[in-house]
């Protein structure tokens, strides 16, 4: 091969490398420093030159390190040479930093070659340090058996209509919503995927429409800074017990895609596929601290710069005889089959359970210079959020709080919120006897000062939507910022002891002029969440 075909593009490459060859090791006495091995032997190299040298080491030499040392006899790249900061390949030894003599020496002392150049659009610049970003919601989508649009969803909340009712059957297809998948997932996947990840898909999609993001929008943003964080509590339930049944015959009789249907991370993936969206793609599984956690993780990564825009939220799925019948064993339900649409009653002294319900929630967080620039329509601010782990028992609580209180302080901190400021609190409330008591002690401990606290439960209409609850929640609590009115409690007619009705929202909607919201969910294991959101303000 001749020299001239190896030309100078090789040369920038190879040029930091070709100083660490193996040639030194049988030429050069070990007494040498490394940086005086590396000068006898550039000099070796040019005194030989010419093209036999290069052709001897070509023919005689091994691998990539013969290849490399044979670039000391081709022409100085100029491009190379003028560049700042660097050395010139025939010149003087002393244009080497010590910085650069550091970085060669692992190389050296290995006797392997490294090359190293930057990836493509990674700059070696240092980080400039810039006001932290703001962000915003400017869509919404719902799947919930109080109606698949948000503002059907809020306005069914605001007027008190229950969603809970008997279950006939077990079968999904029967289960009592408007659900459809028409005009938001192909028909082919629709017959393939569990129902929580097709309850994702729609709602997903939905708070994409609601944002205006066409497909023509679509086809201008960045989409290596457009993320999907939306996770599940439990995954595709149906999928995994119809592999069960199907495995009691053979793993023939399997549905091939039972294994990826059935990962929480599956709704995340297929929606980044159907938008092309490269950014941030994850889902997180704590819970029914679900979607929160993906809500606060998906505003961390617009918050640092990494993406300007990210779909996040909760879906489940769990209306299915090994859903209820677990939850049943563990004594969380409740058991007034009766009355239905008075099973679920948050912070009634005859409350004993929570209902469980399928849904979804999504929301569309974005940087607020981003949205601005495409003239989004924005519903709130998020301001932030925390959450801790009380790292005390499987179900329950710490007794005395403390994860709670953590949780909440947290927030406010690391939001800039004081507490004074917060005045609408969409609680947790999922009717269990002892954690409703715990999260309003909590909840009173930090704002009962404040004489314009309102607190409320979604909950008490849509039942609990495992993992998918947070996002619901806080797509209720921001309408409740747009609207100017929070939903009631409805089942409230006898409040337990030492509940104030002056703070919690009673069986009729109220006006609230909303200062800061917060919206708490918490989760087996002692999972704890809160964040925060307000009405935009132009600074």
């Amino acid at each position: 091969m001749a020299a001239s075909d190896l030309a100078s593009p090789l040369c920038t490459l190879l040029v930091a490398a070709c100083m660490s060859v193996s040639f030194e090791k049988d030429h050069t006495p070990r007494r040498l420093s490394q940086w005086t091995k590396r000068k006898k032997f550039v000099s070796k190299c040019i005194s030989r030159g010419g093209a036999d040298f290069v052709s001897n080491k070509l023919t005689n030499g091994s691998g990539i390190q013969t290849l490399i040392s044979s670039c000391l006899t081709f022409e100085p790249c100029n491009e190379f040479n003028n560049s700042k900061g660097q050395f010139t390949l025939l010149g003087s030894p002393t244009a080497w930093t010590r910085k650069q003599r550091s970085m060669n020496r692992p190389a050296a002392h290995s006797g392997k070659t490294v090359v190293v150049r930057p990836a493509d659009g990674v700059t070696t610049k240092k980080k400039q340090l810039t006001k932290q970003r703001r962000v915003v919601v400017t869509g919404m989508g719902v799947v919930t058996p109080i109606g698949d649009d948000t503002d059907v969803f809020y306005n069914n909340l605001l007027e008190g209509v229950s969603g809970i009712s008997e279950i006939e059957a077990f079968d999904c297809a029967q289960f009592p919503t408007s659900f459809s998948t028409d005009g938001w997932v192909s028909p082919k996947l629709s017959k393939r995927a569990d129902k929580f990840t097709l309850y994702l898909l729609t709602a997903g999609k939905k708070a994409l429409a609601d944002a205006g993001i066409t497909e023509e929008v679509i086809g201008e943003l960045d989409k290596r800074r457009c993320g999907v964080i939306i996770g599940s509590a439990l995954g595709g339930m149906a999928i995994f017990q119809d592999a069960i049944e199907a495995l009691r015959v053979s793993y023939k009789k399997m549905n091939p895609f039972c294994i990826p249907f059935t990962t929480t991370n599956i709704g995340s993936a297929l929606l980044a596929m159907d938008l092309g969206w490269m950014g941030p793609n994850y889902s997180i599984s704590s819970a029914c601290a679900t979607s929160n956690f993906c809500i606060l993780n998906a505003a961390h990564h617009i918050i640092t710069g990494e993406s300007d825009v990210m779909l996040c939220g909760g879906s489940d799925a769990a209306v299915l005889p090994i859903g209820l019948g677990g939850f049943m064993a563990c004594g969380s339900l409740s058991q007034r089959n009766g009355e239905p649409t008075k099973a679920s009653r948050p912070w009634d002294i005859n409350r004993d359970g929570f209902v469980i319900g399928d849904g979804a929630g999504v929301l569309l967080l974005e940087d607020l210079e981003h949205a601005k620039r495409r003239g989004a329509k924005i519903y709130a601010e998020f301001l932030g959020g925390s959450y801790t782990c009380d790292a005390y028992h499987l179900t329950e609580h710490h007794p005395d709080g403390s994860g709670l209180t953590r949780c909440i302080e947290k927030a406010l901190a690391q939001s800039g919120v004081a507490k004074e400021d917060v005045n609408y609190v969409n609680a947790y409330g999922s009717s269990t006897p002892r954690g409703d008591l715990k999260e309003y002690r909590t909840l009173i401990r930090c704002f009962g000062k404040n004489p314009e606290l309102r607190v409320n439960s979604t909950k008490s209409m849509t039942g609990h939507l495992l993992g998918a609850s947070g996002a619901v929640e806080a797509v209720a609590t921001v309408k409740a910022i747009q609207t100017g009115w929070v939903h009631p409690n409805i089942n409230l007619e006898n409040p337990d002891e030492g509940m104030d009705m002056n703070v919690l929202v009673g069986i009729k909607k109220e006006p609230l002029d909303i200062k800061v919201a917060l919206s708490n969910s918490f989760g087996f294991g002692g999972h704890n969440s809160s964040i925060l959101f307000a009405p935009y303000k132009c600074i």
